[in-house]
């Protein structure tokens, strides 16, 4: 007689990983807040013990904590020293069309751009649709790394117009930003942009180019803008390292009127 065979029974989770895994997390959620919000500058974090006490909680569930900020990337251990951070997040807004430099209101102080490509390209069909051209129309394609305070932030892919793109060839791109040059020297004012964001994994050739590891998460940006008349003219990709930014902004609700038609409950007798 041939014996069934019944598929591997897997193992019980270990009950205390689960106990511990909420508060970690929301510890860890705290002491991000802290890390944005600059609390420990160049400082290092408390140690596990003090920890453990100003949150009332065990060594173990501190250490698991830090551990999920090592994995974010944010803090490293020195032996010897203490827990430090290591980057903070830079944070762009929602509420407005800005560059990367406007953003920081630095100017160039800060950001630093790596040209990689910057030449007349024909549109793939993508492009041009985005663009609102013929397909294999001429365009403008620019990939630049973009610096903040020295490391690298962001890699990024625009595809300009060509009587839009083709005079920034002359121009400094390594030290202003694209929107910036539209308006101040071209004279062109920009009206407003369509985005659409997703986390994507980094695959080797941008891992190099932004200095993360293959499969780092990356926040992945298009972003489609128009000038003040509506026309569409700049169609970017840019991927940014999911350890180094963030986004932000403000939602505001608009409420749901009553629905008028709807039955009235009906009273229990």
């Amino acid at each position: 007689m041939t014996g069934r065979t019944y598929p591997a029974r897997a193992a019980a989770p270990d009950p205390n990983i689960g106990r511990r895994s909420a508060p970690a997390r929301r510890i860890r959620d705290i002491l991000r807040a802290r890390i944005r919000s600059g609390v420990y500058g160049n400082r290092p974090l408390p140690s596990e013990t003090q920890l453990a006490a100003d949150f009332d909680t065990s060594r173990n569930i501190v250490r698991d904590a830090l551990a999920l900020l090592r994995d974010e990337g944010l803090v490293d251990r020195v032996p010897g020293a203490g827990t430090f951070v290591v980057a903070d997040k830079a944070v762009q807004g929602l509420d407005r069309l800005r560059g990367l430099a406007e953003t920081f209101e630095t100017g160039s102080d800060r950001v630093v751009n790596r040209v990689l490509l910057a030449e007349v390209v024909p549109a793939t069909p993508i492009v041009a649709e985005r663009l609102e051209l013929e397909p294999a129309t001429p365009v403008v394609a620019l990939e630049r790394i973009r610096y903040l305070d020295g490391s690298p932030l962001s890699l990024d892919a625009s595809y300009l117009t060509a009587d839009v793109g083709a005079p920034l060839l002359e121009l400094d791109l390594t030290g202003c930003d694209v929107f910036g040059l539209l308006e101040a020297e071209l004279g062109l004012p920009l009206g407003s942009a369509a985005v659409s964001i997703e986390a994507v994994a980094a695959d080797p050739t941008v891992a190099g180019l932004l200095a993360v590891r293959p499969g780092s998460p990356l926040l992945f940006l298009e972003r489609l803008t128009y000038t003040d008349s509506g026309r569409p003219i700049d169609l970017e990709y840019v991927r940014y390292r999911g350890d180094r930014f963030s986004l932000s902004g403000r939602l505001d609700r608009i409420p749901v009127a009553p629905n008028r038609g709807a039955p009235e409950p009906k009273e229990r007798g």
